[in-house]
């Protein structure tokens, strides 16, 4: 296990507020997105009484990049593009503009209901009912995933999306944001999140604590700094007590 180590630093400091990303931190999304999209298909398919051609994944990924190439804020609007992922499919079924933003919209509703059908990592949810008692706790997420549809949003403080601040991790947005609702400063601030660049690169810059969850073993190559790294969320709470002064 790596610790991470600064030259004069000899105690870390007090934490008071822990921020968590959401996707591949709390649950495995890959399988949520997969189910999401294949369960998804077959109801937009049953609902218009037809098969549609979804093409490949290559095909998904090229109509995406030119739907925000069109329009920027599709980035972190996920909500919003995926309508406009459902919308390229479907439209040609519909001549009733009225018919068709309303299937829109309960289509939208059913792939969001799919998407929160998670698999939380073992122990995630056991840890947070401890740390809650004893720290402030919020969430800073570039996806769509709503804690409060997933009966953990009582653990919270706050949560952060990316299309509250209007940008996507690693940007300072979501962590300026969590200090302003907060009102904690960086210093004594642990952000905990899966992505190197996202999570602990872009939470670094502006000096937040940070530690990795790396279940899949990644090596480190963004500096010559490796953070605390778990990959057992049962080993999280004893980290946070051996390597900050709490």
């Amino acid at each position: 296990m790596k610790i991470l180590t600064l030259g004069l630093i000899k105690k870390m400091p007090k934490i008071k507020l822990i921020t968590f990303d959401l996707d591949d931190t709390f649950w495995d999304v890959r399988s949520v997105m997969m189910n999401a999209e294949e369960n998804s298909r077959k109801w937009t398919e049953d609902k218009i009484g037809k098969k549609i051609n979804w093409g490949s994944f290559e095909d998904f990924m090229q109509i995406r990049s030119e739907l925000i190439k069109e329009d920027s804020s599709l980035e972190y609007d996920l909500g919003m593009l995926r309508k406009k992922i459902i919308a390229h499919h479907t439209k040609k079924y519909f001549k009733n503009r009225k018919d068709f933003d309303e299937f829109i919209e309960d289509a939208f509703k059913f792939f969001l209901k799919q998407r929160h059908k998670v698999t939380f990592f073992k122990d995630v949810i056991a840890v947070l009912e401890k740390l809650s008692s004893k720290y402030k706790l919020g969430v800073l997420t570039n996806g769509n995933a709503d804690i409060n549809k997933l009966e953990i949003g009582h653990l919270f403080n706050f949560s952060i999306s990316s299309t509250d601040v209007k940008s996507n991790k690693p940007n300072q947005g979501h962590f300026l944001r969590a200090r302003e609702l907060s009102q904690i400063n960086f210093n004594n601030t642990l952000h905990v999140g899966d992505h190197p660049l996202n999570d602990i690169w872009g939470a670094r810059q502006l000096g937040i604590n940070t530690m990795w969850f790396n279940l899949n073993n990644i090596d480190w190559d963004l500096d010559e700094h490796p953070p605390v790294e778990f990959k057992q969320w049962s080993d999280f709470i004893n980290l946070v007590d051996t390597n900050y002064d709490n």
